[in-house]
């Protein structure tokens, strides 16, 4: 028998229309019990969800969606929304294979109104929604939730610009929790907080617009005058916001926890006939006391145990050798800096964040913003290391293009994530990086397997090239490593008989499978050799002269096919007149969905199995 009385019996937003205070109550702390359930099992987004239990209840009740439309922010607040709407029964499968996403997607449910992976779009896509819906004669209601961390990117404050000329049912809320992954940074975050502060604001604008209207012959105008007016006057009597000056009618801050608060809220700025921002003030983490103190750690987590809120897995990752070696590096040069865009603890930069503050910029979710501060410092001099996740990277390759590889600005790309992610799905999975940067002249790209060659790569990209420069790496740890293998440089390896007809090339993690398959088929009388790329643009021209002299030659590639590696690789053989066969096995043309990174690669033939299974084939 279900354990979570009330919420089993939750089909769909309307079952909340009528439900007591008291109800709510008892609902929400049944959804806190199963989000950590459900985390603690399947890895997941686990400290914004929590924060926004009674928000989502709430904003369910007072709205009727899928009529009126609620747009999420990156997605990993709507875990509540979801069961909440008709996917209780398979919440246990979120992030899993064929499962539910772990954020919101419109080919899973009519509630789910814009899919969303990367922050600071809900604004631009609710606008949107909002504009297409008067184009129909439709007066529902368009929400956007947005976290004060998303606020910091561009884009938040392009949708507002252009929403704020907007009076017809749209309402932005703002869910202030103070923090994105790590705590926010920079002016924007002061300024939430100076707003926290002021918890008197909405009572006295009010006041002042109550007794203007009533003032005799010239309250009424004078009133008119000032929200019409952009001068000091109107700030110093009105107090007003940053929000309103962009033409949104401002409310809050509002308690997140409190159902009455919110109802009161919520049914006010439904009234409203100009654009609401709504500022909602929640604790993230809220009601599992491990991710309430540590709400860094919780925010994405692999499986743990709920008792302990210990990880059920805790082996050293390629973020954390990153983190280790700049740490040393930067020990020894000065002129080393580090960014990251509110990822410090993702990337592995924790440790160089305490041990060299004034050389470590956490620039908030500006991803473009990074790239072009980056270069701003190489301009004088500096050895900026821009730390990202290869999926957030897509976000700059303006900034790649135009202010670094063109002016050949010295600026270090460390590619976390690289390659296929695993449960976070499409819009996560890091296997776009390498074709983007193969479109752009003046760049340098290292992919190593092994830790010895991040420390050899970062140790180049750092002191040994100019321009542009990446390095990247995939999530998780080292794979296997034959105890027989010699490393001869940093540009590429060969691995087993050179005199075999057969090479399969490869780079990244993915020459650890090749090393498993060569042992396969070994077993089954097929010799092969293996080419391990780690500098894989420019592909170092002895790397193409030594594949000529086989007879077949395999790619494989953890990334997409076209502009990929490969084909790079199979360019410069056929400029060379390769008279053999190449065959490419890598991501052709589509999007990879959720599931583990073993099964992932096992289904595009890029684990040892499917590599095995190439080549066998083409031996009958």
């Amino acid at each position: 028998m279900d354990t979570y009385e009330i919420l089993s019996k939750i089909k769909s937003p309307d079952d909340l229309k009528q439900m007591s205070y008291e109800t709510l109550e008892k609902l929400c702390a049944e959804i806190r019990a199963k989000l950590v359930e459900t985390v603690s099992a399947n890895g997941g987004h686990l400290s914004p969800n929590l924060g926004v239990v009674e928000l989502t209840v709430m904003l369910h009740k007072i709205f009727n969606a899928p009529k009126d439309s609620i747009v999420w922010d990156v997605g990993h607040q709507c875990y509540t929304h979801k069961m909440l709407t008709g996917r209780y029964d398979k919440i246990n499968t979120i992030r899993t294979e064929n499962g539910i996403s772990g954020f919101p997607k419109r080919s899973e449910s009519s509630y789910d109104d814009f899919n969303a992976g990367h922050s600071s779009t809900s604004i631009s896509a609710a606008y949107g929604i909002a504009r297409a819906k008067q184009l129909c004669g439709d007066d529902s209601y368009t929400i956007a939730v947005i976290g004060d961390g998303s606020f910091s990117g561009g884009l938040a404050f392009e949708g507002m610009n252009n929403a704020g000329r907007y009076n017809k049912n749209f309402i932005v809320i703002l869910n202030d929790n103070k923090m994105s992954i790590s705590h926010n940074v920079g002016a924007l975050a002061r300024y939430f907080t100076r707003i926290r502060l002021r918890p008197g604001y909405l009572r006295t604008k009010q006041r002042i617009d109550k007794v203007l209207m009533h003032t005799p012959v010239v309250g009424r105008p004078i009133r008119k005058v000032l929200v019409n007016s952009k001068s000091r006057f109107k700030t110093l009597v009105y107090k007003n916001t940053l929000f309103e000056d962009m033409g949104f009618c401002y409310y809050g801050p509002v308690d997140g926890h409190n159902l009455h608060e919110l109802n009161n809220a919520l049914t006010a700025v439904k009234k409203q006939k100009e654009p609401v921002l709504l500022h909602v003030v929640t604790t993230k983490g809220k009601g599992y006391h491990f991710a309430e103190n540590d709400p860094k750690n919780f925010h994405g987590i692999g499986r743990f145990d709920i008792e302990s809120g210990e990880p059920l897995s805790n082996t050293k990752g390629f973020s954390a050798c990153f983190g280790d070696v700049l740490c040393r590096m930067a020990n020894k040069d000065n002129k080393i800096c580090a960014i990251t865009a509110a990822m410090k603890l993702g990337t592995g930069l924790d440790d160089f964040a305490k041990g060299y503050r004034e050389r470590f910029f956490d620039v908030g979710i500006a991803e473009e913003h990074a790239v072009t501060f980056g270069c701003g410092l190489a301009s004088r001099g500096m050895l900026p290391v821009f730390a990202v996740y290869s999926t957030f990277l897509q976000r700059t390759y303006d900034q790649l293009l135009h202010d670094s590889a063109t002016q050949k600005l010295h600026l270090v790309l460390a590619i976390d994530r690289a390659g296929i992610v695993g449960e976070d799905g499409e819009t996560h999975q890091g296997v776009f990086d390498v074709s983007m940067l193969n479109s752009i002249p003046n760049v340098t790209v290292f992919s190593p397997c092994y830790f010895e060659e991040l420390e050899l790569s970062l140790q180049s990209a750092i002191y040994k090239c100019d321009s542009l420069v990446a390095v990247r790496y995939p999530r998780g740890t080292e794979g296997y490593r034959p105890t027989d293998l010699t490393s001869t440089g940093i540009n590429y390896d060969i691995y087993g008989n050179k005199n075999a007809k057969i090479l399969i090339v490869t780079y990244g993690r993915l020459f650890s499978e090749a090393c498993k398959a060569l042992k396969m088929l070994l077993a089954d009388g097929i010799d092969v050799c293996i080419l391990k790329l780690c500098k894989i643009k420019p592909i170092d021209s002895r790397a193409v002269k030594f594949a000529l002299d086989f007879n077949r030659i395999y790619f494989f590639e953890e990334g997409i096919l076209n502009g990929g590696t490969a084909q790079m690789f199979w360019r410069q053989l056929a400029e060379l007149d390769f008279k053999g066969s190449y065959k490419t096995v890598a991501i052709d043309d589509k999007f990879i969905p959720q599931a583990t990174v073993k099964s992932s690669l096992k289904q595009l033939s890029l684990d040892s199995e499917g590599m095995y299974s190439v080549i066998k084939a083409d031996e009958k």
